[in-house]
């Protein structure tokens, strides 16, 4: 269910956008999918007094799903770093967010759960991990049978919409579908019922003055303007066939629900689909919910349908964030203001203590110098408004392929 108090772009806002959607997997990517598969087959069932009592002693971290792997992906979810879908699983996601905090705190940085990590994460541990949500009648609103492949019959729908409640609600509580369905067996997903839930917290708040993007690592990461890391997130960016651009660019505006335009003589063709379709917004739609649009024209970071794919697929150029990931940092950067920089690969992340709009240098394993997890802990401040940009950027990327509709309160962009 929609937030009532998120701030909207604007009603039904029609953008055009490029092609940013998933392609078949790397195949080292899905060996480790599969792997992932079979540890979670041998892993002992756990619930969520399991999570609530899960300590980290010093030693390994467990193979496969456990408890106090989701215990530790929900803290560094409140951390502002994000591990992708909370699903108890020690992965990939999971390291590159440990790296991230590591790097924050001014830590010897490789991903690794130590006792100095886990004691800095404890500040983000006061509120249970786990809580107790009752299924509304609204939470079974607005759902759809299925969201078909073909780009002609997704325009004929009235919204991407969720397919299911228990979809909707793993991703209001950033789960993995599956993930919500194992902290409840035999409980159906229905309204009335009362379930088990992991508890994110609030969204993070700031203004992020500079955004890198990190092809290497497969992260986002927003910077204040004193150069210290607000949030940090996994993505896909781009593909060997159809890389992410190189370079530094700005973000030029900011869309929700966007309405996707196919367009194949620009594009791609999809199927046997040669008009240009006009796809209805929904977080199940092509880009997500969220569309933040940059001055390199056609590209973007936005959201995705698949958000537990976002190390397994690859992207056609744009980057791909979880939806409420992509939520959270489209209230957090400003149109014309906010910078994002593309590393290269084999580059590093940026240096974290150069000033917010410096060139990209080379890792510090110490960049920030010593943090206090208290000092850094998510403190809700009022988000920035999502307001239409003007002129050409009315309604976030409004023409990138030349067509736009009419936008209340902002000049219709010019064709292209």
């Amino acid at each position: 269910m929609r937030d009532p108090n998120r701030p909207r772009f604007s009603r039904m806002a029609r953008v055009a956008l490029i092609l940013c959607l998933p392609a078949m997997a790397a195949t080292q990517a899905m060996a480790q999918a599969g792997t992932q598969a079979g540890a979670q087959a041998a892993t002992p069932r756990f619930t969520a007094a399991d999570i609530e009592a899960a300590r980290f002693d010093g030693t390994a971290m467990p193979a496969g799903k456990s408890a106090l792997g989701a215990r530790l992906q929900v803290l560094l979810d409140r951390a502002g770093i994000s591990p992708g879908v909370t699903d108890g699983f020690n992965g990939g996601m999971s390291r590159s967010a440990i790296e991230t905090f590591e790097r924050r705190a001014g830590l010897r940085v490789d991903g690794v759960l130590d006792l100095q990590v886990w004691d800095l994460l404890g500040a983000y541990a006061v509120a249970p991990i786990t809580r107790s949500y009752t299924i509304t009648p609204a939470d079974a609103q607005g759902l759809v049978p299925n969201i078909p492949s073909d780009y002609a019959q997704k325009a004929q729908m009235s919204t991407q919409g969720y397919t299911s409640i228990a979809e909707k609600l793993a991703e209001r509580f950033h789960m993995d579908e599956k993930f919500l369905t194992y902290l409840n067996p035999g409980i159906p997903i229905l309204p009335g019922e009362t379930i088990t839930v992991t508890d994110p917290g609030p969204e993070r708040r700031g203004t992020v003055a500079r955004v890198s993007v990190d092809k290497d690592r497969r992260r986002v990461t927003g910077y204040d303007a004193n150069g210290q890391i607000l949030v940090d997130y996994p993505a896909t960016i781009g593909s060997t066939d159809t890389p992410s651009p190189s370079g530094s660019y700005k973000v030029r505006a900011i869309a929700l629900d966007p309405v996707y335009t196919y367009n194949p003589s620009r594009n791609f063709k999809q199927g046997d689909n040669d008009k240009v379709l006009s796809i209805p917004p929904g977080p199940n739609g092509p880009v997500g919910d969220v569309w933040i649009a940059l001055t390199k024209p056609t590209y973007g970071i936005h959201g995705t349908a698949t958000p537990a794919r976002l190390f397994v697929s690859q992207s056609h150029g744009c980057v791909r964030l979880t939806n409420w990931d992509a939520r959270e940092l489209a209230h957090m950067v400003q149109p014309g203001v906010t910078t994002v920089d593309f590393l290269p690969l084999a580059d590093a992340p940026a240096d974290a203590a150069a000033d917010a709009g410096a060139a990209p240098s080379r890792l510090s394993l110490r960049e920030n110098g010593p943090v206090s997890a208290l000092s850094s802990a998510r403190r809700p401040v009022p988000a920035p408004r999502l307001r239409p940009a003007q002129g050409t950027d009315a309604v976030g990327a409004a023409a990138l392929d030349g067509t736009a509709a009419p936008v209340p309160s902002a000049s219709q962009p010019a064709p292209r």
